[in-house]
């Protein structure tokens, strides 16, 4: 993948949500700049409200902000989602699951019951519901775009990764069938990315003795987001790609 420059109208009239902070922050921030109108959904409103006033100090399209805790919602919270997403917006041209639980770094035979069903749920049971409840509107677009955020330790194992790298794995293949299922209709495609080694809260408690100083931002990786997410990319499906594809200049790091 060649380095990806987006245009400035890229995502003109698009409505994309968006969950997690973090690198969807950074994304969200991005994508309405490109004239995006997103949809931040996340567990804690302030952080939600410093986002959505980011967004409009940058004089770019106003956002909605939907609190959810991912850890507790249950099948009628996402429904509810949708419905207020199909009554505000009408459609979805962009769904990006970017929320994360961390676990626990420890052998599965130290994992609780209680910590395994807790990373399970926010990072594959979340998003598979949200999916789920989406899909309509996300069919209403000419043009629209599921990306999961995965991880390096969910396409190849390693030890003590636990239930993270559970479930890295099972959004890998999640992606893979829903955009096996998706690719006869031809309007709406789902990849995954890995941003590698960037520097995030989730990154500083994955690895504590990591200098974050020497890692790039996530604004760097943007391009990539802004290319899966964007119109440009409406023939890629299926694909488990890496966010250093689209950038030579980081990927020393």
């Amino acid at each position: 993948m060649p380095l990806y420059t987006a245009a400035p109208d890229l995502l003109a009239s698009r409505r994309i949500l968006i969950t997690g902070a973090g690198i969807g922050r950074a994304v969200a921030l991005a994508c309405a700049q490109h004239g995006a109108s997103v949809i931040l959904l996340g567990r804690t409103t302030p952080k939600l409200e410093k986002v959505y006033d980011e967004i409009e100090r940058q004089g770019s399209p106003p956002p909605a902000i939907l609190p959810l805790d991912l850890a507790t919602a249950t099948p009628s919270h996402f429904e509810q989602v949708a419905a207020t997403l199909e009554k505000e917006f009408g459609r979805l041209d962009g769904l990006l699951h970017n929320a994360a639980e961390t676990g626990t770094l420890t052998p599965l035979q130290h994992y609780t019951p209680e910590m395994w069903h807790r990373v399970l749920q926010v990072n594959l049971h979340a998003a598979w519901l949200l999916t789920r409840a989406c899909l309509a509107l996300l069919r209403k677009s000419k043009d629209a775009s599921i990306v999961f955020t995965s991880a390096d330790v969910g396409r190849k194992g390693r030890a003590y990764w636990g239930a993270y790298g559970v479930s890295g794995f099972a959004l890998e293949g999640l992606m893979q069938i829903l955009a096996a299922e998706l690719e006869s209709e031809g309007r709406l495609r789902c990849n995954s990315l890995d941003p590698g080694k960037v520097r995030t809260a989730l990154r500083t408690r994955l690895y504590p003795g990591e200098d974050q100083q020497t890692l790039p931002v996530p604004e760097t990786i943007l391009p990539a987001y802004l290319y899966l997410l964007g119109p440009d990319s409406r023939d890629v499906n299926g694909q488990a790609l890496n966010a250093v594809d689209f950038l030579p200049d980081i990927s020393s790091h």
